[in-house]
Formats: structure tokens, C-alpha cells, sequence
């Protein structure tokens, strides 16, 4: 599983330098096709999308689901299957089955462990946690090397969703750590921790919502200058969510053409 820039200098799915997109789960495509659409649409600098059926990979398979993840997979994005940790307290074994489950049904190319704990006490767990998955997912469909964005890659794909700065230790166990979730009003304050500095900003995710259309240019100066590789800003509120749950990253934001131009294929941050 390609966790670091590999020995031959091939740079991982996230174009290296590039900024670029990571949706973090739209709603079913029944209720959102239009946002699953958009991340297909040529040009879009879209580095993976979350697939979650029914807080994972449900009870059989859906086929308006398997056509979006295979859209997006023939567009040569990577599609994760949405695995929660609930932060340790879900038994490993159907954690193990939803992921089964995505490979089987859905041909994921790899996994977004959401809720996935950050103290130092739980990373041995994550750890053993995350060599089983890569495992599936190196004798999975995906396991044979695979074209995306005009590179090849090798293997599966593991984002770990803490939603806030983990024990350093994370950083060896995944391809990339999401190290801030949550509004605007909070993120235009925060600080990245000292340690992330080691790392290329190809590791690091922030996903923020709340961001208003006259802050998007200030919110892109922070993910630069905190060192992050992959992004989804919106103006949508937890409150507008579709579910119960209340993502506001169910659908798309506002202004998700101008964020798309500013962040465009060929711009290097």
C-alpha cells in the first residue's frame, strides 16, 4: 500500500502537490445525482469519493450505488467504501464484514475509516485494523496496478477519518489522515500540529463546512499554509443536512464551480 512516496519516486493518488477534492460522502445518488454527476465531470481535480449506502455498505447490495462508485471508478477517481470505528468501541469482525461487503458489491479501491480514534493508547488497534484491510484490499479486485489521472497505482487506499490532529504515530498506519472536520468558525482559528510539518501535504485532509462564499479564499489560504493536500469546503450547515445524521457534505456547496476553477487540474500549491 503506497502510505509514503514510493522508492521510484512515483508520488501517491493525490498528485503530490496538487490541491485537490475528497468528498466525503454524498447522499444515496437517488437523492444526489446531480453531486455524484459532478465529481465524473472531466477536469474536476477530484483525488476520492466516499461511498456510504446506509452507514455503510448496507444489508445487499444497490445498484443505482453501483453505477455511481463505477462511473466514477471508469472517470479513474478512487472510490472509498465508509467503514465507522465508532473511536475503537465496534467489534473488528463487522468492521471486517462491511468491508467485505464494498469489495464484493462495489469494487472499492479502498476505505475511509470514519470516527477512527487519535490517542496514542488505540493506535496499535487502528494499526492491526488497518494491516487487515489493506491485506483485503491488496487480494481484492483493486490489487492489480490501476490508472488514475493519467498515473498508475498500486493497491488499495486508507483515509482515517479523526477529524482532528492524532498521536503521530497515525501517520505511518494510512495513505492520508483527516486532521480537521468540522465549521468554519472553528477552522479559520486552528493551528496544525508541529509534527505534520514532516510530512508532504499529500497526507493531509480538511474537510469544513459553514465556509461563506466571501471567506473561500481565506479558507484555501489556511489548508495551504497548514499543509493540506486534499480539501472539500462548503457553505452548507450541519443543520441542512438530508438525513438524520445532518452531513452537511451530502451535497454540493454553493459555489462548487468557482472552488472548482480555483483548485483546477494544473494548479500547483
Amino acid at each position: 500500500m503506497p502510505h509514503l512516496t514510493s522508492a521510484d519516486g512515483r508520488l501517491s493518488a493525490t498528485e503530490g502537490s496538487r490541491l485537490g477534492f475528497g468528498a466525503p460522502g454524498y447522499a444515496h445518488p437517488l437523492l444526489a445525482p446531480v453531486e455524484w454527476a459532478e465529481l465524473t465531470r472531466p477536469g474536476t481535480p477530484l483525488h476520492w469519493a466516499v461511498l456510504n449506502v446506509a452507514d455503510g455498505p448496507g444489508e445487499r447490495p444497490d445498484p443505482h450505488c453501483l453505477a455511481a462508485a463505477g462511473r466514477l471508478t471508469n472517470a479513474g477517481a478512487r472510490v472509498l467504501g465508509h467503514l465507522d470505528l465508532a473511536y475503537g468501541a465496534r467489534p473488528f469482525g463487522e468492521i471486517a464484514a462491511d468491508a467485505g461487503r464494498f469489495l464484493d458489491w462495489y469494487r472499492v479501491s479502498g476505505f475511509y475509516l470514519d470516527r477512527c480514534p487519535a490517542g496514542r493508547a488505540e493506535l496499535a488497534d487502528v494499526r492491526r485494523t488497518t494491516a487487515v484491510l489493506e491485506a483485503m484490499l491488496d487480494d481484492g479486485p483493486g490489487s492489480p496496478p490501476e490508472q488514475a489521472h493519467g498515473r498508475a497505482y498500486d493497491g488499495g487506499y486508507l483515509v482515517l477519518g479523526h477529524g482532528r490532529h492524532p498521536y503521530p504515530g497515525y501517520a505511518g498506519a494510512a495513505d492520508q489522515l483527516v486532521t480537521f472536520c468540522g465549521p468554519w468558525t472553528d477552522y479559520r482559528w486552528s493551528q496544525a500540529a508541529p509534527w505534520t510539518a514532516d510530512y508532504p501535504a499529500e497526507r493531509f485532509v480538511h474537510l469544513v463546512h459553514g465556509v461563506p462564499r466571501t471567506h473561500l479564499e481565506e479558507a484555501m489560504r489556511i489548508a495551504r499554509w497548514q499543509g493540506a493536500g486534499t480539501i472539500f469546503f462548503t457553505d452548507r450547515t450541519a443543520d441542512q443536512g438530508r438525513t438524520a445524521h445532518g452531513s452537511p457534505f451530502e451535497a454540493l456547496p454553493g459555489y462548487w464551480d468557482e472552488i472548482v476553477s480555483r483548485v483546477g487540474p494544473g494548479v500547483s500549491e
